[in-house]
């Protein structure tokens, strides 16, 4: 069965971004409240379809809804930058994109405290989802829309969707 490593090394950051120190996923994950870096990549296609990933059911945050095209965290000693390729890279299959900022926030929830780094792109290549995800496809905006607040997307993504179709 998978499940989430509790023992990777995530780097703690200040609300600056500023690496402070390390932590594990598990002390990350459980309630400790360290602020630990993100990033985050909205993926949209030629047509404005987002592509959304549904989350595996033996994730430890939030299973089995659906989510940001790519989602991940930053290892300890890696850049924002790097975390997005490679994250975009084992999730999607996608190597090839040009990312462009769009914001970067604070996310609370019960268990942790994510500085998510949020970026956008569009992309008509193949998309491949890993093992890691529980499949994806492409959403027209107005069935997102239609489905905000029914319990089928991470409060993550709920919170984004603002500022992703701007």
């Amino acid at each position: 069965m998978n499940c989430d490593n509790s023992e990777e090394i995530f780097p703690v950051v200040d609300a600056a971004g500023t690496v402070v120190g390390s932590a594990t996923r598990g002390e990350c994950h459980g309630g400790s409240m360290l602020l630990h870096p993100v990033v985050h990549l909205h993926v949209f296609n030629s047509k404005g379809e987002l592509y959304l990933q549904k989350r595996p059911a033996w994730k430890d945050i939030q299973p089995g809804r659906w989510d940001t095209a790519v989602g991940g965290h930053v290892d300890y000693g890696e850049t924002i930058a790097e975390a997005l390729r490679r994250e975009v890279r084992e999730e999607l299959g996608i190597t090839e994109f040009t990312p462009e900022a769009v914001a970067v926030y604070e996310f609370r929830s019960e268990r942790e405290r994510e500085l998510v780094h949020v970026y956008r792109a569009v992309c008509d290549g193949p998309v491949r989802p890993s093992g890691e995800l529980d499949g994806g496809r492409f959403w027209p905006v107005s069935e997102i829309r239609e489905n905000l607040g029914k319990g089928i997307f991470t409060p993550n993504f709920e919170g984004e969707i603002g500022l992703i179709l701007g």
